[in-house]
C-alpha cells in the first residue's frame, strides 16, 4: 500500500482520484477553499500560493505526487490583464514547482515514485480565447519533459492533457443542456469527459503497469486533438 499525495483533492478530478486511490493506498489530500472529510483520506489545508510549502504532515516517504489545481479563464487576448496572467501562471506552474521541490526528498525514498501533472487539449491544437491557459499548460508540458530527464531513472514524470471535463471548474461552460450538447458534439466520441475518465489514466500512470513510461503528455480528450469527423 503506497503513500499518495494529491494536491487539490477537494473537487472534480482531484476528489475522484483521491477517493479511488484511497481504496488501495494511503492518500493524503489537500484542499484550499472547500474543506473535505473522508473516512480514509487524510485531508490537510494547503495554499499553493503561499511563499513556503511545508509537507510535515506526510510520512517519511511518498510514492506519488499528483498536482491537480488549475483554472479555466477563457478571454480574448486583449481582455485579460498582466496580473490575471501572472496569477494563473502562479497557480498552475509555480505552485506545482513549489510542491514538487518540497516533496522531492520524500519522493526520492518512495517505491517506483512518480509525479503526474495536468496539461490541456488546447496545447495540442490552437483554440480561440485559450492563450492564458495554453501558456500555463505549455509550461507544464515543458516542465514534465525536463523533470523526467533530470529525475531519471528514479522518479517518473508524466502529464495528462484532458479536453473539457464535467467538473466544478468547467461549470460555466456546461451549465445548460445546450452547452453540454454543443461541447459534446465537438468531440469524435460525442460526449463530455468525466472525472472517472481522467482518474483512470492517472491511476495507470502511478502504477507499476506504467513503469516504462516517463516524460509523456497523454491526451484524454475523446479524440478531439487528433481526429476530425
Amino acid at each position: 500500500m503506497g503513500n499518495i499525495l494529491v494536491i487539490g483533492a477537494s473537487n472534480g478530478i482531484g476528489q475522484k482520484l483521491a477517493e479511488n486511490l484511497s481504496e488501495s493506498h494511503n492518500v493524503f489530500g489537500t484542499f484550499n477553499k472547500t474543506p473535505r472529510s473522508h473516512s480514509t483520506i487524510k485531508y490537510h489545508f494547503l495554499d499553493v500560493l503561499e511563499d513556503e510549502i511545508n509537507f510535515d504532515f506526510l510520512p517519511e516517504t511518498i510514492d506519488s505526487l499528483i498536482y491537480c489545481p488549475g483554472s479555466i479563464s477563457l478571454k480574448p487576448f486583449h481582455r485579460f490583464s498582466a496580473v490575471e496572467f501572472e496569477n494563473d501562471y502562479k497557480l498552475q506552474v509555480v505552485g506545482a514547482v513549489k510542491c514538487i521541490q518540497s516533496a522531492l526528498p520524500k519522493l526520492k525514498l518512495g517505491n517506483n515514485p512518480s509525479i503526474v501533472l495536468f496539461s490541456t487539449v488546447a496545447n495540442k491544437i490552437g483554440l480561440t480565447f485559450h492563450s492564458q491557459v495554453s501558456s500555463s499548460k505549455g509550461a507544464i508540458e515543458g516542465l514534465t519533459k525536463a523533470l523526467a530527464a533530470e529525475f531519471s531513472p528514479k522518479i517518473r514524470v508524466n502529464c495528462v492533457a484532458p479536453s473539457i471535463t464535467d467538473t466544478p471548474l468547467a461549470n460555466g461552460l456546461l451549465n445548460t443542456e445546450q452547452k453540454i450538447e454543443a461541447n459534446a458534439s465537438r468531440h469524435p466520441l460525442k460526449r463530455i469527459g468525466t472525472p472517472e475518465d481522467i482518474a483512470q489514466i492517472v491511476e495507470f500512470l502511478i502504477s507499476d503497469k506504467s513503469s516504462w513510461i516517463t516524460g509523456q503528455s497523454i491526451s484524454v480528450d475523446g479524440g478531439f486533438s487528433t481526429i476530425k469527423i
